[in-house]
């Protein structure tokens, strides 16, 4: 009978300001390309703050769309619906704008060019554990699209005064699991340590032991205890990774899932929280190559690729880390490539970025954004993105990382 000894991880447009974020960020977690947003205000405190936020927001929409409808009327009916029940319900084309918008402020994503083109899949009648596993089962099947991969969100029920929307536990919905074998080295990966104990606590047997299991998912609704859902497998398509060149390669058994579905961040629009919103885009190779598959606390592949590609390992100097990590990044662009899924690379997002942004601006609008994570993290100065700086300034609707959320992500919910 196998023996897992889990080792959970403890890493330690309206305007808002942003909140100082010491938690590190799943890499593969940047924007559809790939989201990750730092947090900002939280929701409304009280029914005049709800009140505020919706109005700025309904104000933005009637500004920036001009099918938006009659504003005073729209105002006056949103007053009265917040006065009577506390909260207030977006229409469709509200609900689809915001989300849209909300990709166009994530200051920490490079492919936001493409804001406009996300589908949205309104399921805000879905607020039990079950329905949401199902639709977010659906989803990665609509987003996967035979490969061609396709921006999407599904928008769960929201907050509501009498009744918290329901929660996805893990970061994406793909996610690997993360063990410690008895003798101390790590199987799978160790970023999921946390929930993949978790998962254990609350009935999942474990997957078959490798490096790439698939984590189940984590739901609670408005009860507030988690359940387990298993993903079918049509729903993830995964790419095995080979090189362009070395024939070793593909005996490493290296795969990776092919939609980066961010699950654990708030839609906030208006003032109205909506929790479980899970959304995509595709990935930049960097995000898998670089990161993932590289990060020392989390694949730490480098010194095997080094190790067969027969570089001298016994200086930094040799920059061994250097030419395995431009081999690792090769070999992932070369793999979604000739599985037909798509994926972008760091230097046509980065230029791609910037056609964003003097876009924005010849409408008038600033563009937020972070250079520490526009910036690719491999062969950064030889992109354009490098060799500036950027408007650090957050603005609504947003993506946003609650500290609870994060927590849920760590495992550490309770049960």
């Amino acid at each position: 009978m196998r023996k897992f000894l889990l080792r959970a991880l403890r890493r330690t447009g309206t305007r808002v300001e942003a909140h100082e974020w010491a938690d590190a960020q799943a890499p593969d977690a940047r924007c559809p390309v790939g989201h990750a947003e730092q947090p900002v205000a939280g929701p409304p405190a009280s029914r005049r703050e709800l009140v505020d936020e919706a109005e700025e927001f309904l104000r933005l929409h009637h500004r920036e769309e001009e099918a938006s409808g009659d504003l005073a009327a729209r105002i006056a009916a949103v007053h009265a619906e917040i006065e009577a029940t506390g909260t207030y319900r977006h229409t469709a084309a509200e609900l689809a704008y915001g989300a849209r918008v909300a990709w166009r402020n994530s200051n920490r994503c490079i492919g936001r060019l493409y804001w406009r083109s996300l589908q949205i899949r309104d399921r805000r009648h879905v607020d039990d554990a079950d329905g949401v596993a199902r639709e977010a089962a659906q989803h990665l099947r609509e987003a996967t699209n035979g490969g061609r991969i396709r921006p999407l969100i599904t928008v769960f029920a929201p907050d509501a005064p009498d009744r918290p929307g329901p929660r996805i536990w893990n970061e994406q919905l793909v996610r690997y699991a993360g063990y410690a074998a008895d003798h101390g080295s790590a199987v799978g990966d160790p970023r999921n340590a946390g929930i993949t104990e978790r998962a254990f606590q609350l009935g999942w047997p474990g997957g078959p032991g490798t490096h790439f299991d698939l984590l189940p998912l984590v739901i609670e609704d408005g009860d507030g205890k988690p359940r387990l859902f298993e993903l079918p497998r049509d729903a993830v398509l995964e790419v095995e990774l080979h090189h362009p060149e070395q024939r070793w390669y593909g005996g490493l058994g290296l795969r990776w899932h092919a939609v980066p579905a961010i699950a654990n961040m708030c839609l906030e629009i208006g003032g109205i929280c909506y929790p479980a919103a899970p959304f995509n885009g595709w990935y930049m190779g960097t995000e898998i190559g670089a990161r993932n598959l590289a990060d020392t606390d989390r694949y730490n592949l480098l010194p095997r690729i080094a190790e067969k590609l027969g570089l001298d390992t016994s200086s930094d100097r040799s920059l061994w880390k250097d030419r395995a990590l431009v081999e690792l990044n090769r070999a992932v662009l070369h793999s979604f490539d000739r599985a037909g899924v798509t994926v972008s690379d760091h230097h046509t997002e980065s230029r791609r970025f910037l056609t964003h942004m003097d876009r924005e601006q010849s409408r008038g609008r600033g563009v937020g954004a972070d250079w520490s994570w526009i910036v690719p993290p491999i062969s950064g100065s030889a992109t354009p993105v490098f060799h500036r700086t950027y408007d650090p300034t957050q603005w609504r609707p947003a993506y946003v990382h609650h500290p609870e959320a994060m927590a849920r992500a760590r495992g550490e919910g309770s049960v």
